[in-house]
């Protein structure tokens, strides 16, 4: 495959020496860190939707980005030059996986079911493309949000012949990502949530979209996927409220509807900053509660107030993110999708490739940084000695809830005034820039 990018040859890793814009300096996938190789660590992906469909265009004008996938007055055609173009990007920048909205791939009917036949053409060529290339499929989804039917919702619209149309689009999806062995199936809210609060039931959604959940898991089950069912939290756009807010709330809903054992969460970082949190707060968030499962790895602009998609090379960020992700064990079945488009003023071919190579190796430096960090730096012992006065003693009888307020109200009055412990939030901070 060489049809769409044929001066740009397979990236590799040259070394931080490298002066070739087209090489990794950092992401070595073969290169092991803490036991497991930098491929296995980090499991990237890269998405179909940005950087295959999208052209540029912002709320102030139309697409600047000229792609040649994009070219036919035929939808079919399209489709299939995208996906040619698609899986010809995916092996020259060496990802091993891929993620995809039905809508990103197949282009809708007329009907559910001349939806569903195109959408399984697309899968069946999507296939060949994976056993040709070695390529896999980390998660598909459903586009709940593009059609004008959406415009309240899917899961929770009001209207239930609505439901009833994202069902479906669920199930062939479902049906899709295990036909095409992916190993996680996502639910992003879209537009589930409100836009004004006295025309919504917001008790009625919620439970609706709780129903929506099971009944899509036992579907799920029922064909033998055994994926990692995905929430993406958002707070806001399109809708004004999004019901999946922060990883804190969808934590709250899914044990509110007893989903907490089937449902895990894909992180975005720009999400998480728009909710007023840092990326790695609500990375926190997930793995506290066990429910960390993938990353949709980008970054905003603290200057927009909107969802901008950035390919993410801040290193605080990512090495932030990977201390959450390697205190937690790692991804699992998840790993970090590049959700993200390069900025609308980038209009060559290859500023594509710029940008997933600069983000990938942002990642590798955090993955790095994060391993030093954890193994030599003893920040990890300086912060268990911060709660050291819980480990034994009143303070573990505490933990354990052998004590009463009473008996907290006594140790008080014996004990007295405490002594202040420093936070040492300075050198912690000093710690971390030593390393990055």
């Amino acid at each position: 495959m060489d049809r769409f990018f044929p001066n740009i040859s397979k990236i590799k890793y040259e070394g931080r020496d490298s002066k070739n814009p087209l090489s990794f300096k950092h992401y070595n996938p073969d290169e092991v860190v803490g036991g497991k190789t930098m491929k296995e660590h980090l499991r990237f992906a890269a998405c179909y939707w940005h950087t295959f469909c999208g052209t540029g265009a912002d709320p102030f004008g139309p697409g600047t980005q000229k792609l040649p996938w994009l070219n036919s007055a035929d939808p079919i055609q399209v489709g299939k030059d995208k996906m040619e173009a698609a899986f010809e990007f995916f092996t020259k920048i060496d990802v091993p996986y891929y993620c995809f909205h039905d809508r990103d791939m197949a282009p809708e009917g007329s009907s559910v079911q001349e939806s569903e036949d195109i959408l399984w053409s697309f899968a069946e060529d999507a296939k060949k493309y994976q056993e040709q290339t070695g390529m896999k499929l980390l998660w598909g989804t459903a586009n709940l949000f593009s059609n004008p039917r959406y415009m309240n919702g899917g899961a929770t619209n009001p209207n239930f012949e609505v439901l009833c149309h994202g069902a479906a689009q669920v199930k062939a999806m479902l049906d899709v990502t295990k036909f095409l062995g992916g190993e996680n199936y996502v639910f992003w809210g879209g537009r589930e949530g409100y836009d004004y609060l006295f025309n919504t039931d917001m008790k009625r959604e919620l439970e609706h979209f709780a129903q929506f959940l099971k009944l899509a898991k036992e579907y799920a089950r029922k064909i033998d996927f055994d994926g990692t069912f995905l929430i993406e939290p958002k707070p806001m756009e399109p809708t004004k409220h999004q019901y999946d807010f922060d990883s804190a709330t969808v934590a709250g809903f899914l044990r509110q509807f007893g989903l907490e054992n089937d449902v895990k969460l894909n992180i975005e970082a720009n999400h998480a900053t728009l909710a007023g949190h840092t990326f790695a707060h609500d990375l926190q968030v997930a793995a506290d509660n066990g429910m960390l499962g993938s990353i949709d790895a980008n970054r905003g602009d603290a200057q927009n107030g909107w969802d901008t998609d950035q390919f993410p090379t801040n290193l605080y960020d990512t090495t932030e993110a990977m201390l959450v992700v390697l205190r937690a064990g790692g991804l699992g079945t998840g790993g970090l999708n590049f959700d993200a488009k390069t900025r609308r003023n980038s209009t060559d071919l290859v500023d594509i490739f710029h940008a997933h190579i600069g983000g990938m190796d942002a990642f590798a430096r955090g993955l790095k940084t994060a391993h030093k960090i954890l193994e030599e730096s003893g920040i990890e012992g300086m912060r268990q000695e911060r709660y050291s006065s819980y480990n034994a003693g009143k303070g573990a009888e505490f933990e354990a809830g052998k004590l009463n307020l009473e008996d907290l109200q006594q140790l008080a009055k014996d004990n007295g005034e405490p002594e202040q412990i420093s936070g040492r939030q300075e050198l912690y901070e000093n710690i971390i820039n030593e390393y990055i």
